[in-house]
């Protein structure tokens, strides 16, 4: 099976001339990692893009507000690299560390002026002139939704961003925004796996797929607990990846895009052999029983 090519092929659609690979890097430890370097950020770049992967998920918050910096530093030294990938970032949390060291608590911000001096900041930190896909990080409590869906539709309108979405939202959430605003939200990016089965039953996939959103999961592989221990679940996704021939992040990552709901992982990563290995989920075709085995050991129990 020529994984790069079915990567390569596999885009998903989610704004006019805008699409996304169907799998993501995420860069939230990116500012983790030993070397930041300009030189070994673009040999990560470089080894998803040899693999198909084109979508690069950020956020102003990650790495204490570094990680769009440590990323601009690759683009500026290859501004022609920019043209070659989608930008994904995040705003409107504050949290008491990096540029808001001073804030007296977290909290979040979804105010029109907190988005656009955000984006501005994303922008020069990123070395770019437009941000291809901009989420709200998190539901606000104090979100005045008409102040944020007509900031969302102004940074549209201007070109600085191409699309907007949300993150961690639940199904009311999305549709107050989206109710005030006049572009349509066009992803949710939710923490979705087999260690957190819950939004395949509780209504937040289901809200997706009638909307016809894709859905962005993030920490496909459980902040990397599926990855270590000797549960029902891990031996049973061992079983499959003997039998398939790739490791558990493979079974953790084809078990999500056997939905029939249309799902990109975002995979984060400082590892060059892990980014390597992510295609291996292709070499993958889980039977509707064998995906059920899987959700039955998630769930740590049958289905009813």
């Amino acid at each position: 099976m020529d994984t790069l090519g079915d990567f390569a092929a596999d885009r998903v659609r989610i704004a006019e001339g805008l699409s996304l690979s169907r799998l993501v890097y995420g860069m939230w430890r990116l500012g983790d990692d030993a070397d930041i370097s300009a030189g070994h950020v673009r040999a990560k770049i470089d080894a998803a893009l040899d693999r198909g992967i084109t979508t690069l998920d950020q956020a102003d918050i990650y790495g204490d507000y570094t990680a769009e910096a440590i990323l601009g530093q690759a683009f500026k030294a290859d501004p022609g690299l920019r043209n070659r990938v989608e930008l994904v970032t995040k705003c409107g949390i504050v949290a008491p560390c990096g540029r808001y060291a001073d804030a007296a608590c977290k909290h979040y911000d979804t105010s029109a002026a907190h988005i656009t001096a955000s984006v501005e900041k994303s922008l020069r930190d990123l070395g770019a002139d437009h941000i291809d896909l901009l989420l709200i990080h998190r539901p606000d409590p104090l979100m005045d939704p008409h102040e944020t869906g007509a900031a969302l539709d102004g940074l549209i309108r201007s070109g600085k961003i191409r699309a907007a979405g949300v993150s961690n939202f639940r199904p009311w959430d999305v549709e107050l925004l989206q109710a005030a605003m006049r572009n349509t939200l066009v992803t949710n990016q939710i923490e979705l796996s087999l260690a957190r089965p819950q939004p395949f039953a509780d209504g937040d996939l289901a809200f997706h797929q009638r909307r016809g959103d894709p859905v962005m999961a993030w920490s496909p592989l459980g902040g990397g607990s599926l990855m270590r221990g000797d549960t029902a679940l891990t031996r049973r996704m061992d079983a499959l990846a003997g039998e398939f021939g790739v490791d558990r992040a493979a079974i953790a990552v084809a078990f999500l895009l056997r939905h029939p709901a249309t799902i990109l992982p975002v995979l984060g990563t400082n590892s060059l052999v892990r980014i390597a290995a992510i295609p291996d989920a292709r070499k993958v075709d889980l039977t509707r029983v064998q995906w059920f085995q899987l959700y039955e050991a998630a769930l740590g129990r049958e289905v009813a």
